[in-house]
Formats: C-alpha cells, structure tokens, sequence
C-alpha cells in the first residue's frame, strides 16, 4: 500500500475524515502497522490500551460489552478504540482478526502531536467530542424525563 492509499483510509476513518491532507500525512508516518493472522487476539479486555486502530484491510470482530450480543465486524477505514487515540483506558472488548488484517495503531502521543502542529484539527476534534457530548446529555435528559413520567406518584 503507498501514502496516497493509507490517506485514502484515513481519511474515510471516524474521527480522521475532517483532517487535512497534511494531518493524515503525519498519521500515516507515525502509526505503527501491525498484520494480524484470521483468528489473532488485538486486543483483550481488561487490558490497558496502547492506542486506538485503525483498520488498513481484513476484518476484526470486536466482542460485545454485552453477554449474548454478536461481535461487532470492523473492516477497511474502521476505528477501533477512539477513546484510547486520546488517553490509556481499560480495553472494553476483545478484539480478534476475522481474516487476515492489517491494523495501524494510533498512540495518544502522535495525536498529541498532530494536534499541536494542526490547531484547526484540534478544533474539529473538540468540537466534534463536544456535540457527542451534547446528545449524549440530552439522550440522558429524556431517559429522565421518561422515568419520572413513569414514575408512581408520592402524596
């Protein structure tokens, strides 16, 4: 794969499809690949993580926080572990390759990084983290709005 193609994934990638080309560039020099046979563990829960991923090619199950619930598949241009491309965190998951995979691990450094030499990235970023946070708070809100509608009344 050249520059232009890990770009190309990049840029299709949650977070990263905002980024100017010169960002992505720095990503794609940065990350470190790893190929991953069908069947091999990424990750395992409970683990501190190292990074978030993003999938170059093949496909990575990652298991559901909960019991019963599929794996969710990941393929060409996914994010796995978002969270962990800004902080270490406990890893929620396993993540195990379904075929032969190529992930590139993103480290919290590197984005510290571009996101010092790229503050309009940082920008977008913040606000994209702030507006999920928004919806997050008003999902919360009609949760609660719900339960005290529901709620037998105290005389």
């Amino acid at each position: 794969m050249g520059l232009d193609d890990d770009i190309a994934i990049l840029a299709a990638a949650p977070v990263f499809e905002l980024f100017e080309r010169d960002a992505l560039r720095l990503l794609s020099f940065a990350g470190d690949r790893r190929q991953l046979e069908a069947g091999e563990r990424l990750f395992s829960r409970g683990e501190p993580s190292d990074g978030g991923y993003v999938v170059m090619s093949g496909l990575i199950a990652v298991e559901s926080r909960r019991a019963g619930e599929p794996p969710v598949t990941v393929g060409r241009s996914g994010l796995i572990g978002r969270n962990a491309l800004f902080r270490p965190v406990e890893r929620p998951a396993d993540a195990r390759a379904v075929e032969p995979a190529e992930v590139m691990r993103l480290t919290p450094s590197v984005m510290s990084r571009v996101l010092r030499e790229f503050p309009e990235v940082a920008g977008i970023v913040h606000d994209g983290i702030a507006e999920e946070l928004r919806d997050l708070i008003q999902g919360f809100s009609r949760v609660g709005e719900r339960l005290k509608a529901s709620a037998p009344r105290q005389r």
